[in-house]
């Protein structure tokens, strides 16, 4: 069972599959098991090449006495893009596994 307050705090920002770029960077690490980590410097860069693609939207949203933050939820072009991707990811890690001899366990 995993921590109650993360996993509390990751489905108040995606109920409606949107999250802000700290939280996308939250779940990156949680999905992959810590072997994948983006400081948050580093990822904004990325969402706004993203977003600039049209793969995913972003918008403002200011609360009382926080600071405003930028949320992005994945287009109908960003959804298509995606499952591309993980085709040809599934490909590549099957072409790997192949490769080198490997069984799964």
């Amino acid at each position: 069972m995993g921590d109650p307050i993360f996993d509390a705090s990751a489905r108040k920002g995606s109920a409606d599959g949107q999250l802000h770029g700290y939280d996308i960077a939250r779940e990156i690490t949680r999905k992959s098991d810590g072997l994948l980590t983006f400081h948050v410097a580093s990822l904004y860069p990325l969402l706004y090449k993203i977003e600039d693609r049209g793969w995913i939207q972003g918008r403002w949203v200011e609360k009382a006495g926080q600071r405003r933050r930028r949320y992005y939820r994945l287009t109908a072009e960003g959804r298509r893009t995606l499952a591309t991707q993980r085709g040809r990811w599934a490909a590549f890690v099957q072409a790997l596994t192949k490769a080198a001899g490997l069984k799964h366990a």
